[in-house]
């Protein structure tokens, strides 16, 4: 039994798992995470239930840092590790449902939503699994048909970790890329006021300490240059010409720097990395410096519909409160 314990690689061990592999390369780390939250915002249903359910609105970033750790620890810990991780979250879901409170797209009011229901499940983890997939083949290499295959098996059992069950799941890597490319193409596709303002304060607003403030800009790039054009489309972000010239120089440069990284730096864990983004929200917020929150009351607010271009003034988001009382600045404070 000892033995066993002493090389228990976890779910997805090192040297088999490809998922493993592509997880492990900390640019895919870095980046999957926030991609995955901003296109996942588009599916109403899965937006809604969490929003409804979630004490973290005011500190959004502690959400994405403790479900990167969640994440991590089922990637690369022991079973005994990931299995703590795995029965804290089913029982957290176990208090999301409900019915949606307004229409969102073609969802009418009344709606229901469930944690559990299979669709909003596989949703959540495809939208990660495609992510990671595209970092990867950014950064680091294409994979080939095999491994994408392979990625996408490991995938499958990840969301049956977390109980999705598998005959609800594209079984092949082909019949997901298809599912994947037809729902994201679809009507079904909707940003409300509130999934378009966090999805893009995610992707784009992440607290990077002061010393890392140089590199805001080469991850914004990067971070736009990487959604699909249905969801930049859906968002109103403009990509053009100037934008393309960005991404191609950002990429070639992260690409080129893990080439002479060492193994050390280019391959582990992200979880400092996340700490650091909680502890630089918590320390705005205790400093009263504008950092992305939402607030009772900042929805709805037409200033977020979706069809008009968003409000970014200066690198933030802006637009009147509802109450029309104040100009406010959704990513801080009154202005």
């Amino acid at each position: 039994m000892y033995a066993q314990i002493m090389h228990d690689d976890g779910y997805f061990p090192r040297g088999t798992s490809i998922l493993r592999q592509v997880q492990e390369e900390r640019v895919v780390g870095l980046f999957y995470g926030q991609r995955a939250l901003c296109i996942g915002a588009l599916a109403p249903l899965n937006f809604i239930g969490t929003a409804m359910h979630t004490a973290s609105k005011a500190a959004p970033f502690k959400r994405l840092v403790r479900t990167g750790k969640h994440f991590e620890t089922v990637f690369f810990g022991t079973r005994a590790e990931a299995d703590r991780v795995l029965k804290g979250v089913a029982a957290q879901h176990g208090h999301v449902h409900g019915e949606t409170p307004d229409d969102a797209g073609p969802f009418p009011a009344g709606t229901s939503y469930s944690a559990f229901d299979p669709q909003a499940m596989l949703w959540t983890f495809a939208v990660a699994a495609d992510s990671a997939q595209r970092f990867y083949e950014l950064f680091v290499r294409r994979l080939s048909d095999q491994e994408r295959e392979a990625l996408w098996q490991d995938y499958l059992r990840f969301g049956e970790l977390f109980g999705t069950p598998r005959d609800a799941c594209p079984p092949t890597y082909g019949d997901y890329r298809a599912w994947y490319e037809d729902l994201l193409a679809s009507d079904q596709m909707f940003l409300t006021d509130e999934a378009r303002y966090t999805g893009y304060i995610v992707a784009f607003e992440i607290p990077f300490g002061r010393l890392q403030q140089p590199a805001k800009r080469v991850h914004d790039a990067i971070m736009l240059g990487s959604l699909p054009p249905r969801v930049r489309e859906l968002y109103g972000l403009s990509y053009g010409l100037r934008q393309q010239l960005e991404f191609t120089a950002a990429v070639t440069a992260i690409r080129s720097g893990r080439l002479v990284m060492p193994a050390a730096l280019a391959v582990g864990s992200c979880r400092a990395d996340f700490d650091r983004i909680g502890r630089t929200e918590r320390q705005r917020i205790e400093r009263g410096e504008p950092t992305p929150r939402v607030h009772p009351g900042d929805f709805p607010n037409p200033a977020y519909s979706s069809g008009k271009p968003l409000p970014v003034a200066g690198g933030r988001l802006r637009g009147a409160r509802p109450s029309g009382e104040v100009e406010h600045d959704l990513a801080g404070r009154a202005a």
